[in-house]
Formats: structure tokens, C-alpha cells, sequence
């Protein structure tokens, strides 16, 4: 509102100001008195969701610690008890689950290693779930796959029954864990899944599987069908056969990048919970111990395996 001037004399001016409206101060009242009530609602509605989300969390608490009696203290946050959207775990709600995850490459021994896990009647090791590009296309379908493995609603050949002790799968390096790598260590803390590293010392060796297993795939020595895993001495012996060749030009270069990648996936899962076991340990001792030991801290009791 423009202000009133008022000229008395040449040289005197005298201003006056205009009177300010009652109505816009009362407007300007009741916008700031309904800005502080919902101000005042929302930290109502705040503390209202966290009584009820705590009362959960407690109920949550008190559940688990009637089931808990007999865990250790420090392996709580690696102790579950699923609640599947597919069946009921009724029977066995108390029966506390372990998560894991064997990382590896191919041609590494994780075939064989997965077979003497899925021996025990309480564990289920799911096979190269990610080997199918629509599960890996993002980290949401990353993570929603998890999920469903780790709450017991993926079912495939090695799926036991609902008291399974301890659940997991297979993850080659180049099915999308290492380009998410970030996000899947994140989820692997915070549902205490324990990593099973599992690689070859001999990288020549690998290569040399590497190139057999590819050549197979369309020559089909054993009898018009291919195996990635023989089960016989008869069908290692005709795999045998044949002899790849090897780019001697790049082979140095090849091995030290793969070394490279399996150096740069410890490091980035370090802070995981994790053990680290070779093919070739495995192999010498003739005996399964480092299997002992990581079922051990899974706190699953195995009876003896033997190789033979």
C-alpha cells in the first residue's frame, strides 16, 4: 500500500504511514498456528510408530530368546528363524537357520565341494542361482533373489525340508558380484551370511579345465552329452583325451588377471564374515577338515567324509 505525503511549508515533508489491516494479521496468526499443529501431530504420529514398531521388535525379542536358549551369544547374528511364504515351518520354528554363500570361479571345485555340503540331511546349497542373467540384471533383482533363497522359498533339487539347518547357493565371480559388489556386502552384514571363498592355487590348471569343459560343451564326448562333472574314472578318462591349446602369447596375461579378480573380491568382502578354502588343500589332505571346521563355526555337527 503506497504511504501518504503530506506537504505543509516548501521545505517540510511530512510522512505518514499507512495503518497496517487487522485482517492480514490475523491471517498471518493462523497460518503460523496451523504450521505448529501439524508440526505438533507429526511428532505424535512419530512417537506413535516407534511404541508400536518397538512393541514388535520386543515381541520379536522375546520369540527368539525362548528359541535362543541353547545359541552363543556371539553367534546370534548369524542365527534366523525363516518365515516362508510357501509352507509352514511350525515343526521346526525353533530349529535356527545359518545363511551362507560359496563364492568362486568356474572350474574351482565348487561343484564337488557343493555336492559334500548337500550330503548333510540339514543342508541346502542351491546350485549357480545367478547363472540365469534375469536374477543378476540389477541389484534389485540381486537382492529380491536373495531373499527368497534365504527365506526358504526357493525351491530346487538340493531344497530339504523345512528343519534345514543351513541355507545357501553358489556365486561365480562374474555372475554380477563383483559390479554389485557394494550393495551385496551391505546386505551380507546385516543378515550375517558367512562367505565361503572357494578358488584354485594352480590358475593354469583352471585355465587348461576351463578350455576342456568349453570344448565339450559342443563336441559331447560321452556319448553325445555333455558333463560338466563327471562322476566316473571311464568319463574323466575320455574327457582326458582331448588336449586344448593354449595362446602361450597371452597366457601370462591371463593368469595374472585372474589372480587379479580374486584378489580384488577379497578385498571386497573383507568385512564380511568369510573363510577362504583351495581346491587344492581340499585335495591333499584327503580329507574334508577345512569342511569340518566351517560347518563348525555354522555350528552344524558333520559326521566323517572321506574322499576317495
Amino acid at each position: 500500500m503506497a504511504e501518504q505525503i503530506c506537504l505543509f511549508t516548501k521545505d517540510t515533508i511530512i510522512i505518514k504511514p499507512s495503518k497496517k489491516s487487522p485482517a492480514l494479521l490475523r491471517m498471518t496468526v493462523l497460518v503460523f498456528a496451523m504450521a505448529f499443529g501439524v508440526y505438533i501431530c507429526s511428532i505424535c504420529l512419530k512417537q506413535s510408530n516407534f511404541s508400536i514398531s518397538s512393541k514388535f521388535l520386543n515381541n520379536e525379542i522375546i520369540e527368539r530368546t525362548h528359541c535362543d536358549y541353547s545359541i552363543d551369544r556371539s553367534q546370534i547374528p548369524y542365527v534366523h528363524y525363516p518365515n516362508p511364504k510357501t509352507f509352514s515351518r511350525v515343526e521346526c520354528a525353533c530349529n535356527p537357520v545359518r545363511l551362507f554363500a560359496i563364492v568362486s570361479m568356474q572350474r574351482s571345485g565348487s561343484g564337488w565341494f557343493e555336492t559334500l555340503l548337500n550330503s548333510h540331511i540339514n543342508v541346502s546349497s542351491n546350485g549357480e542361482i545367478f547363472s540365469v542373467k534375469e536374477r543378476r540384471n540389477n541389484v534389485s533383482s540381486i537382492l529380491m533373489t536373495l531373499d527368497r533363497v534365504y527365506n526358504l522359498d526357493w525351491f530346487t533339487s538340493a531344497s530339504k525340508n523345512q528343519c534345514s539347518a543351513a541355507i545357501g547357493f553358489k556365486w561365480m565371480l562374474n555372475q554380477g558380484l563383483m559390479e554389485h559388489h557394494k550393495e551385496i556386502v551391505e546386505y551380507f552384514n546385516d543378515r550375517g551370511v558367512s562367505i565361503i571363498f572357494l578358488f584354485r592355487r594352480n590358475l593354469l590348471r583352471r585355465m587348461v579345465s576351463d578350455l576342456a569343459n568349453s570344448y565339450d560343451r559342443y563336441a559331447k564326448l560321452l556319448n553325445g552329452r555333455h558333463k560338466s562333472h563327471v562322476h566316473s574314472h571311464e568319463e574323466a578318462n575320455t574327457l582326458s583325451t582331448y588336449k586344448p591349446a593354449i595362446n602361450l602369447t597371452s597366457l601370462v596375461e591371463d593368469l595374472k588377471l585372474m589372480d587379479k579378480t580374486v584378489l580384488e573380491a577379497l578385498e571386497y568382502f573383507s568385512s564380511t564374515r568369510h573363510f577362504i578354502i583351495y581346491y587344492e588343500d581340499l585335495m591333499k589332505n584327503r580329507t574334508v577338515s577345512c569342511l569340518f571346521n566351517f560347518m563348525k563355526n555354522l555350528g552344524i555337527i558333520l559326521v566323517t567324509y572321506r574322499i576317495r
